[in-house]
């Protein structure tokens, strides 16, 4: 082919191929805005969905929160009650009297006569000490007081005729004041031989061991056959008839106590009892570290029924008063004031409320102001409900559940 030729064929390509890539990029351009426009379809159609859906979500929702079902036991009414106020005391019960009974002379222990446990009177005998050693020394001491009375009689014989007769004046003064120094001599020895016949009589005492007053034996600490030194331990006696609570109070506290004041405790031990007491003394300074001032309680224990080394606690009852009062599980104290969420009309309201006395025996506090007699609070999980709920309480039952 010449090279004329081959110019010809290529004009003609070059003419037909424009044509084509015109049609290409008017399709290319048709396809683009056609993607556009559906694409806006598209997302406008999700969107209306989306609000659909969401407005059938809220609805749905208001519908299935419009009404919350609690127990009767999230519930409180507030009302009038007796609250005691007073500073709480606790501690270790002891018995007001305890004896501890030691040996006051020395010997070996004959006999034990009673055992821990025991009930024992004044003066009943407790134990027997080897008396033999003491029962002469006593021999001899009345020996000794029978001679000096002897004396001391012929004494006074014979200064009675001294006198007789420096009067009728057959004797000195001189002969007449040897008689009075012989007497006294004489009336002095009396009085020493008698002093060591009751000292020997005391011995002789002490060698029976005795209950100071009527108790019972809480301790024994000899056996028969021990040889005991004087001050050994041998009993502890209690008198349980009365109890006492050795307890601090703090010093901001102490104008609510005065002698005499009613105080009521409950002791470990006894979980549905309450005992009733006053205070029998006030320390009259505070510690100095503390500031705490000691008081100690006084319980009486009819019937023995309180035992020693017991954990109490109680509350000094010192002004006892009705006040509007509900429980502390009803009150919501997160926040800068006291809240309570109040049921009324059927929702819940949330109020503030101002605290008065709180009683921890009880676990009630006094309402002043924000609730009324009567008004109907929610307790514990139920504090959380937030305001404007409506809420339903649903009554109680004690049917059993069925089981499928």
């Amino acid at each position: 082919m010449s090279a004329t030729a081959k110019e010809a064929v290529r004009s003609t390509l070059y003419v037909l191929r424009r044509p084509l890539k015109r049609l290409a990029t008017d399709h290319l351009l048709l396809d683009i805005n056609v993607m556009k426009i559906v694409s806006r379809t598209l997302a406008l159609s999700v969107l209306a969905f989306s609000a659909a859906c969401g407005r059938n979500s809220a609805a749905d929702s208001a519908t299935i929160a419009t009404t919350v079902l609690v127990g009767p036991e999230a519930i409180t009414v507030a009302d009038l009650h007796m609250l005691t106020i007073g500073p709480a005391l606790s501690g270790t019960l002891v018995a007001e009297r305890t004896a501890n009974i030691r040996a006051e002379v020395a010997g070996q222990v004959m006999s034990v006569l009673r055992e821990p446990g025991d009930r024992v009177n004044a003066g009943e005998a407790l134990a027997r000490i080897d008396d033999r050693a003491i029962a002469d020394a006593w021999l001899s001491a009345r020996s000794g007081v029978t001679q000096a009375e002897l004396a001391a009689d012929i004494s006074t014989r014979e200064l009675e005729r001294a006198v007789k007769l420096n009067t009728a004046g057959a004797i000195a003064d001189r002969d007449l004041e040897n008689a009075r120094r012989a007497n006294l001599g004489a009336q002095a020895q009396l009085e020493d031989a008698r002093a060591r016949l009751a000292l020997a009589q005391k011995q002789r005492d002490a060698t029976v061991v005795k209950a100071p007053y009527a108790g019972i034996v809480a301790d024994r600490t000899v056996n028969a056959g021990d040889v005991v030194a004087p001050g050994a331990p041998l009993f502890t006696v209690v008198d349980p008839s009365t109890m006492r609570l050795e307890a601090n109070v703090p010093a901001s506290q102490l104008g609510a106590i005065h002698l005499g004041a009613p105080v009521t405790f409950a002791v470990t031990g006894y979980p549905d009892k309450t005992f009733k007491g006053s205070i029998a003394h006030i320390a009259p300074s505070a510690d100095a570290a503390t500031r705490q001032v000691r008081v100690i309680a006084r319980i009486p224990n009819q019937g023995a029924g309180l035992v020693a080394g017991l954990f109490a606690e109680g509350r000094v009852s010192s002004t006892v008063r009705e006040v509007l009062t509900v429980p502390l599980a009803a009150i919501d104290q997160r926040g800068i004031r006291p809240v309570v969420a109040r049921l009324k009309g059927g929702r819940v309201e949330h109020v503030e409320v101002t605290l008065g006395a709180r009683d921890d025996a009880t676990e009630r506090v006094e309402l002043t102001s924000g609730v009324t007699r009567g008004d109907t609070l929610l307790v514990g999980a139920a504090l959380g409900i937030t305001s404007g709920t409506t809420l339903k309480v649903s009554a109680p039952s004690d049917n059993p559940i069925k089981k499928n």
